[in-house]
């Protein structure tokens, strides 16, 4: 992670973004305890390991990065979205946006509260995205990501109801390369 990453996560943190991964592992929490969210719960786990550290990552379609639909871009994607917006989407994104606002306030608080808003996006339609890191100086020099290729090339994090088995799927083909 380049130094600038990482002083703006160490900013982020003490600005807001330890509260708002909190309120993400809260929800996953949540959603673990009831049995029927196991699936959004890793999701969320995974957006708050984002949340705490989201310089030097980026929130991009799944499907636009693979080239090709999936279960969780597709109408059971939508259908989960829909079921996580009702249960947790919109408070978090509420907690994103009123963070924000406060950050906002202050000309030096104004990157912070754009991370913020882009982060009430994903709360609220979370399934069917992935993290990439790693953007910046080497995905530019790479040209655009690959229609095909291996799923963890870029370290990506899946969200999404069959998430699981396709990473761990995704692992196994790294190791016995």
């Amino acid at each position: 992670m380049p130094p600038v990453s990482i002083l703006l996560n160490v900013l982020w943190i003490v600005f807001g973004g330890f509260w708002m991964a909190a309120g993400w592992v809260v929800a996953a929490v949540i959603m673990a305890i009831t049995i029927i969210g196991l699936p959004w719960a890793r999701a969320a786990f995974n957006i708050a390991a984002y949340t705490l550290l989201p310089f030097g990552q980026k929130a991009v379609r799944r499907d636009s990065l693979t080239g090709r639909s999936d279960i969780g871009t597709g109408p059971l994607g939508l259908i989960g979205n829909l079921i996580w917006l009702l249960l947790a989407g919109w408070w978090l994104a509420l907690g994103h946006i009123a963070t924000a606002i406060a950050l906002a306030v202050t000309i030096i608080g104004i990157p912070f509260a754009w991370a913020h808003v882009k982060l009430a996006g994903i709360a609220l339609w979370p399934i069917g995205k992935v993290i990439v890191s790693g953007v910046g100086p080497a995905r530019s020099r790479l040209g655009t990501f690959p229609a095909r290729g291996h799923p963890t090339r870029f370290g990506y994090l899946r969200f999404g109801p069959c998430s699981l088995a396709s990473s761990a799927v995704a692992e196994a083909g790294s190791i016995a390369k």
